[in-house]
């Protein structure tokens, strides 16, 4: 019986390597699903999940097409959304409990993903939501990454 060639052997550590990266990877965004309204940067991501900020950053993107940093700032607006579609809470206070800590970064984040400023959402949300379970609005309303790309896209003559 003869031993596997040194390429065999280094593809089957990498593939081994990238499968408890990948674990990691999820484990990070079941952190960022759960604790999205907690203080969290990427540093303190990548130290739970035992990689370098850099590395996280990249796989993370690799792996779900978007940074830690603009995943739980996606949670966070659609929490965001949620809590403005009841109507009961101000804009401030929404943001605050999301876990974001500054209203202008809030707001700013929410336009580009929504389409429209949080106080013009809440007022909008009320009345096209009116009679629809929250399950059902909620996906309906979901923000989608794409929107980013069709707010200023230069048109061609």
């Amino acid at each position: 019986m003869g031993c596997g060639t040194i390429s065999q052997v280094s593809s089957k550590a990498d593939a081994t390597q990238r499968l408890a990266d990948l674990a990691r990877l999820r484990r990070v965004r079941d952190r960022i699903d759960r604790e999205y309204a907690k203080p969290l940067d990427v540093e303190a991501l990548a130290r739970g999940a035992h990689m370098s900020a850099g590395h996280l950053s990249r796989e993370f993107r690799l792996a779900y097409g978007e940074s830690p940093y603009s995943y739980l700032m996606t949670r966070r607006i659609e929490r965001a959304m949620a809590l403005l579609r009841r109507g009961d809470l101000s804009v401030t206070d929404v943001c605050f409990a999301v876990g974001c800590s500054s209203l202008g970064t809030f707001s700013t984040r929410f336009t580009e993903l929504v389409g429209v400023p949080p106080s013009v959402y809440r007022r909008q949300a009320a009345q096209a939501t009116a009679g629809i379970p929250s399950c059902v609005a909620k996906q309906v309303t979901r923000p989608v990454r794409n929107r980013e790309a069709r707010a200023t896209e230069p048109q061609l003559a």
